[in-house]
């Protein structure tokens, strides 16, 4: 994500269950927040990416079909682009890789991507 050097403490936090950087996407971690315990914590993440090619309006509609209360939106800067949503999972670290792996797993949205920046904030779990 950065062309500096992280520290290990950094790379471990960032650290999927599955062995994979948050940020690169984790497909493992994207099928589980489908089935994830409703107790788990809900996490609100937000991945920002640029794309090489710009992608057509029907694609960031299409984004919320998938019912997993996914938004895509382009701000005002050509071919970057914001993924947000919602997922329950154990962590924040497990909740960004599941997003991104979305990206991963729906390569006919956006075929090759570089994520720039990753938030994620849990939320109270008090909404269904």
């Amino acid at each position: 994500m950065s062309a500096r050097p992280q520290l290990a403490a950094d790379v471990a936090r960032w650290t999927c269950p599955h062995g994979l950087h948050a940020g690169n996407g984790c497909v493992a971690c994207y099928h589980a927040s489908a089935e994830a315990d409703p107790m788990l914590p809900l996490w609100e993440i937000a991945v920002w990416f640029t794309s090489e090619r710009p992608m057509p309006i029907r694609v960031l509609k299409d984004v919320r079909r998938h019912g997993r209360r996914f938004a895509l939106d382009q701000p005002s800067t050509p071919l970057v682009y914001l993924l947000s949503g919602q997922a329950r999972a154990a962590t924040g670290t497990e909740a960004v890789a599941g997003l991104v792996g979305f990206l991963i797993e729906n390569r006919h949205i956006v075929d090759a991507f570089t994520v720039t920046e990753i938030r994620a904030v849990a939320g109270c779990g008090c909404f269904p």
